[in-house]
């Protein structure tokens, strides 16, 4: 799925097709009504790329739903525009997943683009994580353990091993767990549709395993950079959909959940405009 990277999605298209031109490969691309000539731009340097084009952004879930129904193979890997494969990366994961044959899910290392580890395995969220992590009350308290086990922090992501999920920045699927299980929730327009799946699979018997190799280079945000306020409210939107769905097991619990959610997005959007006005506020200075 792609919405207004172009130059990511060019190079994480020559990444894929130069270094990892596996046998039987087939490579789609879905564009959620992009504006910035994405589409010219795969049409003139990407030929054997499948293209389907959106009129309107359809959301993360529906695209890459789009992309799954349209290709036939035994492994699906959604993976972000702004992703970069090492060569032999596929090689990689396909060896690993044949080894793995209850692995409906699979996913690799990612690092920033700096070689930063991104915790991108993590264990299935709580009320306690969603309070303290990312938040002013993460700050205050910034020895809370409840970010660090959510993020699995105490392992070093070397080993390869059961997870609760794993990012679908780059998630391997198996046919028959996406035949048995069924497709992204499409009610998830951004975030927390990949956290839904991996509790699906593991309902339904099957196991999300992460594996330490290949290492892929995810440079987290770049379409999300572009709308913050709308994001927060989409991803605010799809984590209440998602405590709701699984974790919430009772009216009241929902109401409360919905409440903390809604509130905690406010408070990133006011800590966000407050940012914009004090740095307009320095240029302004700086031009006096």
């Amino acid at each position: 799925m792609s919405w207004n990277v172009q130059e990511d999605l060019r190079k994480c298209l020559q990444s894929v097709l130069e270094g990892n031109a596996e046998e039987g490969l087939q490579v789609w691309v879905v564009d959620n009504a992009s504006t910035d000539d994405t589409v010219a731009m795969l049409r003139q340097e990407f030929p054997l790329v499948k293209l389907i084009c959106n009129e309107t952004n359809a959301g993360f879930a529906a695209a890459n739903n789009q992309g799954l129904k349209a290709a036939h193979a035994d492994y699906y890997l959604l993976l972000n525009p702004d992703t970069v494969v090492p060569e032999g990366a596929f090689a990689k994961l396909l060896q690993f997943a044949d080894a793995q044959p209850r692995a409906g899910a699979i996913g690799p290392k990612l690092v920033n683009p700096d070689g930063g580890l991104q915790h991108s395995a993590r264990r299935f969220p709580t009320i306690n994580a969603a309070m303290f992590r990312n938040t002013a009350l993460g700050g205050l308290f910034p020895g809370a353990a409840s970010p660090g086990y959510y993020l699995m922090m105490e392992w070093d992501h070397n080993d390869a091993r059961e997870v609760d999920w794993v990012s679908g920045a780059c998630m391997l699927l198996r046919r028959e767990a996406l035949e048995e299980v069924g497709y992204l929730d499409e009610s998830f327009f951004w975030g927390s549709e990949d956290v839904d799946y991996c509790f699906r699979l593991h309902q339904a018997g099957w196991l999300v395993m992460y594996s330490p190799e290949p290492v892929i280079v995810h440079a987290i945000g770049k379409s999300t950079s572009q709308v913050v306020i709308p994001t927060i409210i989409r991803t605010h939107r799809s984590m209440r959909r998602l405590y709701s769905k699984h974790l919430a097991r009772n009216f009241l619990s929902r109401a409360l959940v919905a409440v903390g959610v809604w509130l905690r997005a406010g408070l990133l959007i006011a800590s966000y405009l407050t940012r914009q006005l004090l740095a307009r506020l320095r240029r302004l200075f700086r031009k006096r």
